[in-house]
């Protein structure tokens, strides 16, 4: 009776519905508590008119409600029904409970209290309007056969870890399915909306697939929840919210997922705050449209790390079931992935992956926190547009550090160690990207092409080119230091269009092969200056006729060549560039900001006498200075 309810309720709601720039080279609950995020974009559905397909374009806004019924952990043991197991038997006391042949049936709303060992499985099968709660009191629950904690209808479950409780379920390799049904395919497993919370505490093993699944909304608001799955951990179809408490997840597939494709507003993935470990084969946290991060710890791991990289040759082999992913499948080991957008407002993220640390279809945004990775390929990718407004970014290894049609640096504080380009715009294909990896990178645009820097201090350690642009560079702020490359195909600074240098603080020092230098229309002057052979850590600075020093730098490799930019650099003055000597200054990235100077050997004097000045010393290799060129986009 009550499945065919369910489906009459749900035939009716169906039918109601019906009704620089570069010059060179769910259910709102009572009492919620919203919070909404926003983010830039224009919603449309539409339906292929060739097929049933249908296809989303991002709203942008997202409101993840926390309301009484998520957040209350408490619950009146006297007026509950209480389950007490045994082996494949339960003792029930209340209403809208029975047991037989090793099921435990919820029917009704209500408050049902769990207690002891039990070998079958529990299932919720309510009316479409029924919250039920369900407390696990010290619970270890095991079914061989299928899910244990089975949801066919209701309007939302919650389950409630009682304080001071240790519950554990597990499932068994092999489910039993009628007819063509592949669900439930999760340990817990539910078609209507899932929350949990709570003090206590709750270990799943998910030894046939998923871990915990919702196919609408998932929301962990407390508790402390361990997954080990052969599949993913987290799985909610419309979306999966985290407002607190700890979860540790080692999963075989992904480690949280969000699968809603055919709705804007759906498919993403909340963090408000807690403590997350991730441990996945494939993607850490993936999501459909957006993976948003507000708060909290976050560490992640995917596909064996960093070291096992998605640039190597083996690239693939950390496969799920040991199959090598390749340009056709759709599995990837990134860290954060989404869709379409990717917003960080804070928290301490912490990511360590054999693909993309932060990888988007269309955006990255990150306004705050610290956000540390080590990646086997970019440390972040949006293919539309990479936006940093404030934070701590520490890319400590990746092939390519950040990448996107248009790179935007409003402030925060930004250092990378790359061995390929440090910052890459790029549109069409990424070509860098063909180095034994199974495909391009495609960007979904090709216009506007840019790095456009603002603001906040970048240091780069690049093996490949520091500041690299197939469209303009502009620099209008800021404190930019870049470290190598050494060899000669690559330059400190590249780009096809325009280098407008308009503000800021530049040191960029390289090999001289290709290097280039900033546009002769900046509004800022440079001084661009080749030396001979200079090995790692000498410390190169440039003094006036006062003997005030304007810049001095200590980089990280060999190097032969360095473009200076100031608002010190005056037109008409006369100024010193002096190798070695010693320093009492404060070092930070090989930057020194203070102190005092002294010794060393002059290498070249020059007067500045427009927006690009050239000097070189002598015996000095000259390279394509100013001009179109260097290395690989």
């Amino acid at each position: 009776m009550l499945n065919i309810r369910k489906k009459v309720y749900q035939g009716l709601a169906a039918a109601a519905l019906s009704g620089m720039i570069l010059t060179g080279c769910g259910t709102a609950a009572t009492t919620p508590t919203s919070v909404t995020a926003g983010t830039n974009g224009t919603a449309t559905t539409t339906t292929g008119q060739s097929t049933s397909e249908t296809t989303v374009s991002y709203t942008g806004n997202i409101a993840v409600e926390f309301g009484t019924n998520d957040s209350d952990d408490s619950y009146d043991a006297a007026a509950a029904t209480t389950i007490k197991l045994s082996g494949s038997s339960a003792s029930i006391s209340g209403q809208g409970a029975t047991a037989a042949s090793g099921k435990v049936t919820i029917s009704a709303a209500g408050t049902y209290i769990l207690s002891g060992s039990f070998d079958g499985q529990v299932l919720i099968e309510a009316w479409d309007e029924d919250i039920v709660r369900i407390v696990l009191d010290g619970v270890d629950l095991v079914n061989e056969s299928g899910s244990v904690i089975n949801v066919v209808s209701a309007d939302k479950v919650i389950l409630i870890l009682a304080e001071g409780t240790k519950n554990t379920v597990t499932d068994g390799a092999g489910y039993s399915f009628s007819g063509t049904d592949t669900e439930p395919d999760a340990a817990i497993f539910s078609k209507d909306d899932l929350t949990i919370n709570g003090s206590g505490s709750l270990t799943v093993s998910a030894n046939y697939s998923h871990g915990i699944v919702s196919k609408d909304d998932l929301k962990i608001a407390s508790g402390k929840i361990t997954i080990t799955s052969v599949g993913d951990g987290l799985k909610g179809s419309d979306s999966v919210a985290v407002k607190s408490g700890t979860v540790t997840i080692n999963a075989g597939g992904d480690g949280i997922q969000a699968t809603n494709d055919t709705e804007a507003d759906k498919g993403y993935v909340w963090i408000e705050s807690g403590i997350i470990d991730i441990t996945a084969e494939l993607d850490g946290i993936q999501a459909v449209t957006a993976v948003i991060v507000k708060n909290g710890t976050i560490d992640v791991t995917t596909g064996g790390g960093s070291g096992n990289a998605s640039t190597s040759a083996s690239w693939g082999t950390w496969g799920k079931n040991g199959t090598a992913a390749t340009s056709s499948t759709s599995d990837s080991a990134k860290g954060l992935k989404a869709g379409i957008d990717v917003t960080i407002d804070g928290g301490t993220i912490t990511i360590d992956s054999s693909d993309d640390s932060i990888h988007s279809n269309e955006s990255v945004t990150i306004n705050g926190g610290s956000v540390s990775m080590s990646s086997g390929d970019d440390g972040i990718h949006g293919d539309t547009a990479v936006t940093l407004n404030n934070g701590d970014i520490n890319i400590a290894k990746a092939y390519e550090g950040i990448e996107s049609s248009k790179i935007t640096i409003n402030d925060g504080n930004v250092r990378l160690t790359t061995s390929d380009d440090g910052f890459n715009a790029a549109g069409g294909a990424d070509g860098s990207s063909l180095n034994n990896r199974p495909g391009q990178n495609s960007f979904s645009s090709t216009s506007g092409v840019a790095l456009v820097i603002n603001g906040g201090y970048i240091y780069v350690n690049a093996s490949g080119d520091g500041l690299d642009s197939n469209g303009n560079l502009e620099m209008n702020g800021g404190i930019v230091l870049v470290s190598g490359p050494t060899a000669n195909n690559n330059g400190a600074l590249d780009y096809n269009g325009e280098f407008a240098l308009n503000g800021g603080f530049l040191i960029a020092a390289g090999s001289s092969g290709m290097a280039e230098a900033p546009g002769t229309g900046s509004a800022q002057n440079s001084a661009a200056i080749f030396l001979t052979s200079q090995t790692a850590g000498t410390l190169v600075r440039v003094e006036d006729s006062d003997g005030n020093v304007v810049a001095a730098f200590k980089p990280a490799k060999a190097y032969s060549s360095v473009v200076v930019s100031s608002p010190e650099l005056e037109k008409g003055e006369e100024y010193t560039v002096i190798l070695g000597g010693t320093t009492t200054g404060t070092e930070a990235d090989g930057y020194l900001a203070d102190g005092t100077f002294s010794g060393g050997t002059e290498a070249v004097s020059l007067t500045v006498s427009g927006a690009v000045t050239q000097a070189s010393q002598s015996g000095a290799q000259t390279g394509g200075m100013g001009g179109p060129g260097g290395g690989r986009k």
